[in-house]
């Protein structure tokens, strides 16, 4: 049987990180359409450098076969996100290493305090099925569109504004409302992105998570179906606020809950570029020491029946030496 090494990455694998991050597969949408691409000097790679911001990279070794894995998990959260593997699985290889370095993340977050572990996966790589085999489940689907840099064309006016404590309240009413129940606990948009709001009727009626980065801009929203006629100008507004769409990309994710939205990215200038599966790995609580208490003394916690005092000349003497 193949024997096979996981740990976590040091210093010392740097020029074999740097070789692998050429060839990766990247895993969180956000980070590959803003900030990453391949190369050494990647954000990728510069990612490994960086453990205050809850980046953890781990290496899994079988035979003459390395992989690397990513995953990001913040000390207040308990869902942990994949960022990458790398290199990227060919077809018909074989993907031990691959499997290995995927349990070993998912036993990392464990430790860590994760409860899940998510992944956003091409549906036509062949990881796809690799994860499937190592326990992922598909929970969501969702499809990118892209838009290529240019000057907004004249759309109504629309006001958003940043978000702010007051606003939490209707965020969470529109999130229960829009997301279905199954896919809330993983549906959450990227906790480095800035939101803004769309209020209606004094209703929090839209949400859009955006993050922008040095090659793209990414939008994530969660809008109500009754602004199903405002929702290019909704849009639109938040690619204005991200003021670089003349320079660069601009990328929506629409989960198949929100594929109305699609006709309204047609209408700005999208297409689409991508379909992924939202996967999905539960880590079971453990027990980092498991200790029983004996027989007598669990019956020692027990308390005892009351019992009745007895009249034995013990108790007579001692009250005839109070009484004296």
């Amino acid at each position: 049987m193949t024997q096979a090494e996981t740990r976590a990455v040091k210093l010392v694998d740097i020029p074999l990180v740097k070789r692998l991050v050429e060839n990766g597969t990247i895993l969180d949408s956000e980070t590959g359409f803003t900030r990453a691409m391949h190369g050494p000097n990647s954000a990728l790679f510069s990612n490994f450098f960086l453990p205050q911001r809850g980046l953890h990279t781990l290496m899994a070794r079988c035979e003459d076969q390395y992989v690397v894995g990513q995953f990001r998990l913040r000390p207040d959260e308990t869902h942990a996100r994949m960022i990458y593997i790398a290199p990227g699985l060919d077809y018909g290889e074989d993907d031990t290493a691959w499997l290995h370095v995927l349990d070993a993340m998912v036993a990392d977050a464990g430790r860590r305090g994760a409860h899940m572990l998510t992944a956003e996966v091409d549906e036509h790589l062949d990881l796809f099925e690799t994860l499937r085999v190592s326990g992922f489940a598909i929970y969501a689907r969702q499809e990118i569109w892209q838009r290529a840099p240019a000057v907004l064309p004249d759309l109504p006016d629309i006001l958003l504004t940043q978000v702010t404590e007051a606003d939490e309240h209707g965020i969470h009413l529109l999130y229960s409302n829009v997301v279905p129940r199954l896919v809330q606990q993983i549906a959450m948009p990227p906790s480095q992105s800035d939101g803004l709001v769309y209020r209606k009727n004094e209703r929090v009626e839209g949400y859009i998570a955006i993050s922008e980065g040095k090659h793209g801009i990414y939008l994530m929203p969660y809008l109500h179906p009754d602004v199903f006629s405002e929702a290019v100008a909704i849009i639109g507004a938040a690619m204005r606020y991200a003021n670089n769409v003349d320079r660069l990309p601009v990328y929506v994710c629409v989960r198949r809950y929100q594929d109305w939205l699609e006709d309204a990215l047609v209408d700005l200038g999208f297409e689409p570029m991508t379909r992924q599966a939202v996967m999905v790995r539960h880590i079971a609580a453990g027990i980092r020491q498991t200790s029983f208490a004996t027989p007598a003394h669990k019956l020692e916690v027990i308390p005892s029946p009351i019992k009745p005092p007895t009249a034995t000349e013990p108790v007579i003497d001692h009250i005839q030496q109070n009484q004296e």
